[in-house]
C-alpha cells in the first residue's frame, strides 16, 4: 500500500522499553519497607559496589526479537474505534507490533556477603509478585499527534480496564536462566565491577508502529496456495541427535554395469575346484 507522511502518525510504542525499565525500578522501590535506604542503580558501577550502603542493580543487557509470536508485516486495521464501524472516514491501519523480549540482570550489593544474600532473596520474592508490572490501556498516537486509547478517548492510564473493546497492555516479569556464570563474569569485568550473585528476568512487550489514515481502505494481496508434498521427508537424525546416513529423496541411485540378476557364487564348489 502506498501512503505519504501526511497520513502517517508517530511511533506509538517508541517509549515502551524505557517505561518497562522504569517500572521495574519503581516496583522494587515501592516494596522496600526496611529502615535502611535502598538505592536503585541502572548501571553496574564499581564505585557503588565499593560503598557500605545497600544497592539493587537493574541492568538491561539484551533485547531479542520473538519470532514465534511475530505476524506478517502486511497492513491491517488497527484496533482503534473512533466511531461506529459504518463510518469509513476514521479507519486507521498499522503493521503488526514487534514482539520483543527484554532481558534484565538484577543483582544486589551490601557491606557484608550475608547481607547481600538476604537482599538478593528479598528481590527474588518481590519480583515474583510482579504479575502486573504494567497493566494499562494500550496507547495509540494519531497522525495529528493526539494520544488516544482503543475507544478513541484521550489517553488516561487510570480508566476502567473491563470496558468492552478496550485493548489492554500487560507486561510482567518472568525469572529465566539466560546468562551463564562465565558470561556474567565477563559482563561484570567489562564494567570493572566485582562479581556478585545475580538473577536474570525477561519482560515480553509489543512495540506498536505508526498509524496510517486510510479512509478509502486498502487492497490486501495474499500469496497463491501451493500444493503440499505427499511424501514425508526422511528423518535426518536419530533420537540421540546423531545423523542418519540415507540417500536423498531427490537423487536417484546410479546404475553401474549390466542389470543384476541376484546371482550368488557357491563358495564350497569353488574351493573344491581349485584344490
Amino acid at each position: 500500500m502506498e501512503y505519504d507522511s501526511t497520513t502517517t502518525g508517530f511511533m506509538s510504542g517508541r517509549d515502551i522499553i524505557g517505561e518497562v525499565t522504569e517500572a521495574v525500578k519503581k516496583y522494587i522501590k515501592e516494596g522496600w519497607t526496611d529502615e535502611r535506604n535502598l538505592t536503585i542503580e541502572e548501571q553496574l558501577d564499581k564505585t557503588s559496589m565499593g560503598k557500605t550502603d545497600q544497592f539493587a542493580f537493574v541492568y538491561m543487557y539484551r533485547l531479542a526479537h520473538n519470532t514465534n509470536l511475530q505476524n506478517r508485516k502486511r497492513f491491517r486495521r488497527a484496533p482503534v474505534f473512533l466511531n461506529d464501524d459504518s463510518d469509513s472516514t476514521n479507519v486507521y491501519l498499522h503493521r503488526p507490533p514487534i514482539m520483543v523480549d527484554l532481558f534484565y540482570l538484577i543483582t544486589a550489593h551490601a557491606q557484608f556477603p550475608s547481607e547481600t544474600a538476604k537482599l538478593l532473596g528479598w528481590l527474588l520474592l518481590r519480583l515474583n509478585e510482579a504479575t502486573h508490572l504494567i497493566y494499562r490501556p494500550r496507547k495509540f498516537i494519531l497522525p495529528d499527534g493526539r494520544e488516544i486509547d482503543s475507544l478513541g478517548r484521550d489517553y488516561d492510564p487510570n480508566v476502567d480496564l473491563t470496558e468492552d473493546n478496550l485493548v489492554v497492555e500487560k507486561v510482567s516479569l518472568a525469572l529465566v536462566d539466560d546468562l551463564t556464570v562465565g558470561d556474567a563474569i565477563n559482563l561484570f569485568s567489562l564494567h570493572e565491577a566485582p562479581y556478585r550473585p545475580f538473577l536474570t528476568y525477561r519482560a515480553r512487550i509489543a512495540i506498536d508502529g505508526p498509524l496510517v489514515h486510510a479512509p478509502s481502505g486498502t487492497r490486501v494481496t495474499m500469496d497463491r496456495a501451493q500444493q503440499t508434498p505427499s511424501r514425508q521427508p526422511q528423518t535426518q537424525t536419530r533420537p540421540n541427535g546423531r545423523p542418519v546416513r540415507h540417500t536423498p529423496d531427490s537423487v536417484e541411485r546410479a546404475q553401474i554395469g549390466p542389470e543384476k540378476h541376484h546371482l550368488r557364487r557357491d563358495i564350497d564348489d569353488f574351493d573344491d575346484y581349485n584344490n
